[in-house]
């Protein structure tokens, strides 16, 4: 018999029954009040989900197009941006923002390392034509949490934009637009929201929008597909610029339901404990982690052995246990698994990733340390469920 299959990915995550019913609803026209009404109760939620009283856009793309999105419409060719890179998506901010003839002043870290405050303060003071900061809540190539909270600190009181790609963040781990002075959020469907891939959604503060009005006149944006100020007009009448992902904002709408249903308290709660319940069980295991410290909600990087094939260890746990996994990118591609723990995966699902990890290192010749490895996990996990503990070192609003 085949295992069931079980998606372990940091992006496409499984999607809940409810939101597959809403994926399969019969087609609807997008200028029409029905789906007003649903863009309408989107807007809302997403707001919510933000932590910001500013609009929320739906963009039908993958999350890079909102990076692009926000780079385009916030910056002039010749302006300068920080860019923290530490990983395939930082590298993927510089790229897009000199695609747009940015001068990028680049924070180049290990993968795996978390930029702190003190580089980022040294090097807006070094250079005051620093026009915006660009950089991951959640740098997914390698598990990373970057110190946004800290990072706003810095930003809101000089004239340099923050702008925070919360592709696997949002829904998974604290990032409130408003209350920590972000001013540009963005993330994309597949991960935390409980989608499948093809939506990208991008907010942003009153001084960002201020930066947008300065560049450009009424349809003059140098990106027409990804216009902020004319997106930003027809959500405020719940239409989109150009036809959107119908059924796609027909499964957000109800992702965002389940949401509000939970609560963001007892979501980041249960994102926390299954990151917790995965790092212990890794360290059980014997097996060393990629990331030490400031380490991402919705998933986590293990090292691969010296001398074990990390290519062949996916596909075995895929093959022989149905659990589908994702390696590492460029210098780190078979030297990294990352273990998906975010969206609608439980507990279960992540006890079923660990078994196939442990069996698989066995199957190509690793060795781990100990058969208790659930249950030190599980212990982990319940004790972070516990409403009275708190997390140590990352962001207190859970």
């Amino acid at each position: 018999m085949r295992n069931k299959l079980r998606l372990l990915t940091p992006g496409p995550t499984p999607l809940p029954e409810e939101v597959r019913l809403a994926l399969a609803q019969d087609m609807v026209h997008h200028r029409k009040p029905g789906f007003k009404a649903v863009l309408h109760r989107v807007q809302e939620g997403l707001q919510w989900l933000f932590g910001t009283t500013q609009p929320v856009l739906p963009l039908t793309c993958s999350g890079s197009g909102a990076m692009n999105a926000a780079v385009w419409n916030l910056f002039l060719p010749g302006e300068r941006v920080l860019v923290v890179e530490a990983g395939k998506f930082g590298q993927r901010w510089k790229d897009i923002a000199l695609a747009r003839s940015l001068e990028a002043t680049v924070i180049d870290l290990p993968w795996g390392q978390a930029v702190s405050p003190e580089a980022i303060h040294d090097a807006l003071e070094a250079d005051p034509a620093i026009r915006g900061v660009l950089v991951q809540a959640s740098e997914t190539s390698t598990g990373v949490l970057h110190p946004v909270r800290e990072i706003a600190e810095l930003t809101r009181n000089r004239d340099v934009l923050l702008v925070v790609d919360g592709i696997s963040a949002v829904a998974i781990s604290p990032c409130p637009m408003d209350e920590w002075g972000v001013d540009c959020l963005l993330t994309g469907s597949q991960k935390g929201l409980m989608l499948p891939p093809g939506l990208a959604f991008i907010a942003l503060s009153a001084r960002a929008w201020a930066a947008v009005e300065r560049h450009s006149s009424p349809g003059a944006c140098p990106i027409a597909y990804f216009d902020l100020r004319r997106e930003r007009e027809n959500c405020l009448k719940d239409q989109t610029l150009f036809t959107p992902a119908i059924n796609l904002l027909n499964g957000l709408d109800v992702s965002l339901r389940l949401f509000r249903e939970r609560g963001l308290g007892e979501i980041y709660r249960k994102q926390w404990a299954l990151t917790q319940l995965t790092r212990t069980a890794v360290r059980s295991l014997g097996l060393e982690l990629l990331v030490q410290k400031r380490y991402t909600w919705g998933l986590t990087s293990i090292l691969v052995p010296a001398g074990l094939d990390g290519q062949r260890l996916l596909q075995i746990a895929a093959d022989a246990y149905g659990v589908v996994m994702a390696g590492g990118q460029d210098h780190l591609k078979g030297r990294i698994v990352r273990l998906g723990h975010m969206g609608h995966v439980d507990f279960a699902d992540v006890l079923a990733g660990l078994y196939a990890l442990r069996q698989a290192f066995k199957a190509c010749g690793g060795h781990t340390a100990s058969r208790d490895y659930l249950e030190a996990g599980l212990a982990a996990y319940e004790q972070a469920l516990d409403p009275r503990s708190v997390p140590g070192e990352e962001p207190e609003r859970i």
